[in-house]
């Protein structure tokens, strides 16, 4: 994924959060380390896929991606 879609990627999950995309690290977990409650965390993969143009399953995506490098990984595959 290049620069600018990790960038955006992350301006979408400041969103949702307290922390500046710019300070926001791959290995960051979006409950314990961003905030993102259950709701926040399905309102930000609406968001993805309409940004991104991708359907995601909300399902394997709560199961599956914990942290932001995660859910890049999900949407690289998802592309």
């Amino acid at each position: 994924m290049s620069m600018d879609k990790v960038m955006q990627f992350k301006n979408i999950v400041a969103q949702y959060c307290n922390v500046k995309a710019e300070d926001m690290k791959d290995d960051m977990r979006f409950r314990e380390d961003l905030g993102l409650s259950s709701l926040d965390f399905m309102s930000f993969l609406g968001e993805l896929e309409d940004t991104f143009d991708v359907e995601l399953d909300p399902e394997e995506m709560q199961q599956n991606v914990h942290t932001i490098s995660d859910a890049i990984k999900m949407l690289e595959n998802a592309e």
